[in-house]
């Protein structure tokens, strides 16, 4: 008999740890690498300590992702635990990270027919951690494992998102946009409005002059989307941050809101976008 479908997602899909212990979702932690100091997004470095750990650090950091050993260890493990339940695992889009091909490399590794399917969730943050906790309390009520990625694509495909930066200086030096790019937008103060295409690359959707005029087009631009319709959002964005703060209130105000949640942008995420991002995700409710 096929028993519960379990969840596995890894870190960057910064959903808060309460609710994947309430929903039984198995997460594989990125690593933040500060020099020579290895941690363990999540579990041994958490955003508050990463943030205040970042404004005095002499090197920025960098990431890595879970090697294929750790993953195959994960899905083994839960393979023990039960052989005939089926693994849903979704992962941080496979165009920002090698994270994604480890998983697919450690299915490979697992011997025997186990009944393990890998989702590239082709977008980044709560922008598919929203499809994790969905099909985590889908998993709990009992579906089948068809019925939650005929859900998790229809979440991919209806879901917006955009966010700010405070500085362009991160992207830059993650290799997302050119230094010239950087320079004028510091000089002018020039805002891009980003977000993930739907192949889930960072795209630039809009520039504007100023952090209040980008996030008035960010409205603009997800009222063009969904109007007046019932909507659930989530705010994630990095702390302490005031924009992050007035974007919320603009989104609360704006839209006809029936569900909303408040997520930390964590530290692999932070690494790239840098102290003083904000972002909404939003879909139809």
């Amino acid at each position: 008999m096929v028993g519960k479908v379990r969840i596995v997602t890894d870190s960057t899909a910064d959903i808060p740890a309460d609710i994947r212990e309430k929903l039984g979702i198995t997460m594989v932690p990125l690593k933040v690498l500060f020099g020579e100091e290895t941690y363990l997004d999540a579990v041994t470095i958490h955003a508050e300590q990463f943030y205040e750990k970042l404004a005095h650090a002499p090197v920025l950091p960098t990431t890595s992702q879970p090697s294929p050993h750790e993953f195959s260890e994960v899905y083994q493990r839960l393979l023990d635990e039960d052989a005939d339940s089926p693994i849903i695992s979704i992962h941080l889009s496979a165009a920002l990270s090698g994270t994604h091909q480890s998983a697919v490399i450690a299915q490979s590794m697992l011997e025997g027919g186990a009944d393990l399917t890998i989702v590239d969730s082709k977008s980044a943050s709560y922008g598919f951690g929203l499809c994790v906790v969905k099909a985590a309390e889908m998993a709990l009520a009992g579906e089948t494992k068809e019925r939650i990625l005929e859900e998790i694509a229809q979440l991919q495909r209806n879901t917006q998102l955009y966010f700010l930066v405070d500085s362009l200086d991160f992207l830059q030096k993650g290799g997302r946009i050119g230094k010239a790019s950087a320079l004028i937008g510091s000089i002018l103060n020039i805002k891009p409005i980003l977000s993930l295409d739907n192949d889930g690359v960072v795209l630039a959707v809009d520039k504007v002059r100023g952090t209040k005029k980008a996030m008035a087009r960010i409205i603009e631009l997800l009222k063009q989307q969904f109007g007046d319709e019932p909507v659930s959002a989530t705010m994630a964005w990095t702390n302490p941050n005031p924009a992050g703060d007035e974007l919320t209130r603009l989104v609360i105000s704006e839209f006809n809101v029936q569900a909303i949640n408040y997520t930390t942008v964590g530290t692999v995420i932070g690494t790239h976008t840098g102290p003083g991002t904000s972002a909404v995700f939003m879909h139809r409710f």
